[in-house]
């Protein structure tokens, strides 16, 4: 997830400072929102809140404390209630003058949203809790909780969440006698601090979390040594192993797995859940998978294309249900969040039906933190400017366990669809660029380098034809520290999922929130 760019706010209905009046005074705004693929988020995030306003450099000023004064928002003792107007538009085809035509017509939809802004007790159960992501998160929550710093080669560091979308982005709200106001992600809506979340979960390997930060290579040495005595005593729990699913060279880290058939294993994680619950005493927990890669699993009629079907196979130990789906399926049944941070397709259609029977929240396909994220910024530039992407040919080597897991074709296979996909997007959009069934030339190629552990490297080149038959070539390299990277966004995505599960919304005309 990535802040909305600052040239395109002109474009946008994000909201316009009415009234202001001195520094110290909480001034209106009015409530219209954002109409772009950030709208629902940014119109759950502008109904906040109180703080101050203070110059910043170059002209700069920073909101900390502000309160809407509209007639479309309610402030409660533990709700904000808000109204909130799409405005959209569709296309008819239509017979006019006796030949049909394409008339666009605006569209408006009206909808109510209630949030709750009383922020509970968060608890976070990582599956692969002992991976490179989750020693590293777990490490920089602590590392900020107690104002950690330590001496690299180049200074003395200060614990920080650069990387995080909520915790170090501001958004421009409007302006202040001429000069810009920005406002910090994080003040906008009610969220929970991050240094108070309390971490658990997973893992195949029964290694603690401070022996797991050694193993990752990750953190600086000073670091890690600070950090140890708080991470030494966090050991995992069984995690479900299933070696069909993953490369086979992850069978020497699996000496602390979950027994039984698929069906117990799923009761076992419901029942580690009930249990981090209840002996944390927080009031919400958020599953976020951060293990490795699996293959993709078969969708089959009658196996896992139904929910009935889905739940029948699962009794009957069928071998294609594999362990993703299944901490998914015990996290719909406790009715909490499950975000998948890995590139397979978990979320099988019988899945995805019990969720939405029981309105419960999962997402996620990939955390796409490094060459992917850079691909689908640059393919949409190129394609909204015109000009056509013919030939992209991605190169990446790592040497941390996910480059070890992905040297196996089947789990491979699963990241390349997952890069490859991240375009397919934009081609589509643009008929003038390409004709249907036309697509760039795309190779994807992943290396395991030991050496090289978590620093990925990754070259990419973009061949494009441009005006009058001429070529155009962009080749980058691109450095990915993988977890460092990845560790911000895992954060951003359990935030983000709590505060979703305290908003409720109902369109016009529906009886229910």
């Amino acid at each position: 997830m990535m802040p909305l760019p600052r040239f395109l706010y002109k474009f946008t209905a994000w909201p316009l400072l009415e009234r202001v009046t001195r520094d110290t005074q909480p001034f209106p705004i009015s409530p219209r929102f954002l109409c772009c693929p950030f709208s629902f988020l940014l119109l759950l995030l502008i109904e906040f809140q109180f703080l101050s306003v203070r110059k910043r450099e170059r002209g700069k000023m920073f909101i900390e404390k502000f309160q809407v004064e509209s007639p479309n928002v309610k402030y409660t003792e533990t709700e904000i209630q808000s109204v909130y107007n799409y405005e959209t538009t569709e296309l008819v085809h239509e017979n006019r003058n006796g030949s049909y035509q394409w008339v666009v017509k605006p569209k408006s939809v009206q909808y109510e949203f209630k949030t709750d802004t009383r922020v509970p007790k968060l608890g976070v159960m990582l599956v692969g809790w002992g991976g490179n992501n989750g020693s590293t998160l777990t490490g920089g929550i602590i590392a900020n909780r107690e104002g950690i710093s330590w001496a690299t080669k180049d200074k003395v560091q200060q614990a920080n969440y650069f990387g995080s979308l909520t915790q170090a982005s501001a958004i421009r709200v409007g302006s202040y006698n001429g000069e810009e106001i920005y406002a910090p992600f994080k003040s906008l809506l009610p969220m929970v601090n991050p240094d108070e979340i309390v971490f658990g979960g997973w893992d195949i390997s029964d290694m603690n979390l401070a022996d797991a930060m050694a193993r990752a290579r990750v953190l600086d040495i000073d670091l890690q040594k600070q950090l140890r005595p708080y991470m030494e005593s966090m050991v995992p729990l069984p995690g479900i192993y299933d070696p069909d699913f993953i490369a086979a060279n992850q069978d020497s880290r699996a000496n602390n797995v979950i027994k039984g058939t698929k069906k117990e294993q799923v009761q076992q994680v419901i029942k580690d859940i009930r249990e981090f619950k209840e002996k944390t005493k927080v009031d919400r927990v958020v599953v976020l998978w951060t293990a490795n890669t699996e293959r993709y699993s078969n969708i089959v009629v009658g196996l896992n294309d139904t929910t009935e079907n889905l739940l029948a196979a699962i009794d009957r130990n069928e071998s294609e249900i594999s362990p993703s789906t299944l901490y998914a399926l015990a996290c719909i049944m406790e009715e909490i969040p499950f975000i998948n941070g890995s590139p397979q397709n978990t979320f099988v259609p019988g899945l995805i039906d019990l969720a939405i029977q029981r309105n419960s929240l999962i997402g996620g396909d990939d955390f796409k933190s490094g060459q992917t994220k850079m691909k689908s910024v640059l393919v949409d530039f190129l394609v909204g400017a015109g000009i056509k992407p013919t030939s992209i040919v991605s190169y990446n080597h790592l040497g941390n366990n996910d480059g070890m897991n992905l040297s196996a074709p089947q789990t491979f296979r699963s990241k390349e669809i997952s890069k490859s996909n991240v375009v397919d997007d934009m081609v589509s959009s643009n008929a003038i660029l390409y004709e249907p069934g036309e697509h760039p030339d795309h190779v994807v190629v992943i290396k395991y380098v030991p050496y090289v552990a978590d620093s990925k490297r990754a070259m990419d080149e973009y061949t494009s034809e441009i005006f009058l038959g001429g070529t155009n070539t962009i080749v980058m390299h691109n450095t990915c520290e993988d977890s460092l990277l990845a560790a911000p966004i895992i954060l951003d995505l359990v935030l983000l999922a709590e505060l979703s599960t305290r908003i409720q919304l109902k369109a016009e005309g529906e009886v229910s929130f």
